[in-house]
């Protein structure tokens, strides 16, 4: 059986990264909190960078949220384009229904008296 992933509260990673930033020197933070220092570095970055959004729990990370975000935008961009040319087709339709009508009544046939 695997190891399972340690999962760390929002006040945990706080905590560290406080310390970290009074000058606690980071392998101490480490030793004591039991993670490694790179992990350490990449929560005081995350925390610089997102401020009050760090370390938004378990679920999607940030990442995600933000390909979430641009595929929606896609979506809904694609959308208004579908509209459009559905808008464009039926115009079209329409403008050949009316000549179909127009060229149907004026193009009999005479013929040809020899």
């Amino acid at each position: 059986m695997g190891l399972q992933r340690r999962k760390f509260t929002r006040e945990f990673k706080e905590a560290a990264v406080r310390r970290m930033e009074m000058g606690v020197p980071v392998a101490e933070v480490a030793r004591a909190s039991e993670v490694n220092p790179s992990e350490l570095y990449r929560w005081r970055r995350e925390q610089r960078e997102f401020g009050a959004k760090a370390f938004s729990g378990s679920g999607r990370s940030r990442a995600d949220e933000d390909r979430i975000a641009a595929l929606e935008r896609k979506v809904g961009q694609q959308t208004v384009e579908i509209d459009f040319l559905r808008g464009c087709l039926q115009h079209v339709e329409e403008q050949r229904r009316l000549q179909a009508l127009t060229t149907r009544g004026s193009s009999t046939r005479t013929s040809k008296s020899k």
